[in-house]
């Protein structure tokens, strides 16, 4: 169970080993008092897909938690579907490092890139 997600109403999926895609179909909930969809979003969407794309390529025993991620606002959105797909760059032994394009709109225009890194962590 992931409460944020559930209160933000957001989708997430695994599509193949790296690679995972978080969307949401934007409401009054997603918006800010000037009427555009929250940053705080666009960034939760990123990072759980980023978070989703990693579990994907670790070991059985081992959990990640995000490090690092640099978000870049593209364009500002306020109506229709928000996408990440967030893609493993590169997989190291201890910290995994990704990207997440964000796209919306009825266009599907890029509307932010978050670069990251997740820490590997083994749970047992």
């Amino acid at each position: 169970m992931f409460p944020l997600r559930t209160f933000l109403d957001f989708t997430i999926q695994e599509v193949s080993e790296g690679v995972a895609v978080a969307a949401l179909d934007i409401g009054d909930r997603h918006l800010n008092p000037n009427g555009v969809i929250h940053g705080g979003v666009i960034f939760t969407l990123a990072d759980t897909a980023m978070g989703k794309a990693t579990m994907s390529v670790l070991r059985e025993g081992q959990i990640c938690a995000s490090i690092e991620l640099s978000v870049r606002y593209l364009r500002p959105i306020n109506k229709g579907k928000l996408i990440a797909t967030a893609s493993v760059i590169k997989a190291g032994k201890s910290v995994v490092h990704l990207e997440s394009r964000v796209v919306g709109g009825d266009d599907e225009k890029l509307i932010a890139i978050v670069n990251g890194s997740f820490a590997v962590i083994n749970s047992t």
